[in-house]
């Protein structure tokens, strides 16, 4: 695992999708094409923002999404417009088919377009140690198929990537900012198994902080100083 602390989010932000775009970079380099997978919730807009304005190759890439809330299109719970920035650059964008009356169906037709092996899944950090959309103490965190369903959580039923698929990529990113991540950053790097994020390989992860979700770091990860600063564990 890789750790870099910037000084505010959208230096985070900034380094994050610099990363994430040397990776779709390189892959299409190797293979021909890309495949990313993006999570929800409010961090990821100012990353998405700045990627859009990268060097990516877009036309070889398909972005994927790591979660969904059960919700009307159009409803601001949604996820999917977050990936709207990247829309003019028109990559092939595969949608979770959350407004499905079967959403067993729904789940096995996502489960069908994913590659064998993702390049590139970012992640968030909830407050409570959530990622993707495994709540803590949901059984879809156990859960060994490739697409699943929660339960509620925060109102919403949600569709996911499970924790295989997640661990298989070649690559995973952890964008988390702000004081209120601090603890959950701490008790992640701790091995505390009571936090979904724990499931998360730590091989070939990157995490990237700012200086308010870095404060907590455990003995052995000092704030560094300066912006971009990397550290391993």
């Amino acid at each position: 695992m890789d750790i870099v602390v910037t000084p505010d989010p959208q230096t985070a932000a900034d380094e994050a999708a610099a990363w994430i775009a040397r990776q779709l970079r390189l892959a299409v380099r190797r293979r021909g094409a890309a495949s990313v997978a993006f999570s929800g919730g409010s961090t990821p807009a100012l990353m998405l923002a700045a990627l859009a304005g990268l060097a990516v190759p877009w036309e070889a890439t398909t972005v994927f999404q790591v979660d969904e809330r059960v919700a009307p299109d159009g409803d601001p719970d949604r996820n999917a417009s977050l990936l709207d920035v990247l829309r003019p650059h028109r990559p092939s964008i595969k949608l979770m088919s959350v407004t499905s009356a079967d959403l067993g169906a729904a789940r096995r037709r996502y489960a069908a377009l994913l590659p064998d092996r993702l390049d590139v899944v970012h992640l968030g950090v909830g407050d409570d140690g959530h990622t993707a959309s495994w709540p803590p103490g949901d059984p879809v965190i156990d859960d060994r198929r490739t697409v699943a369903i929660s339960g509620e959580y925060k109102g919403r039923v949600r569709m996911t990537l499970t924790v295989p698929v997640v661990n298989g990529a070649r690559h995973r990113l952890v964008l988390a900012t702000g004081a209120a991540k601090a603890p959950v950053i701490e008790g992640w790097l701790l091995h505390n198994h009571d936090l979904p994020v724990d499931r998360v390989s730590r091989t070939n992860t990157i995490v990237m902080l700012d200086a308010d979700a870095a404060a907590r770091l455990p003995s052995g990860h000092p704030v560094p100083p300066a912006s971009g600063t990397r550290r391993s564990r």
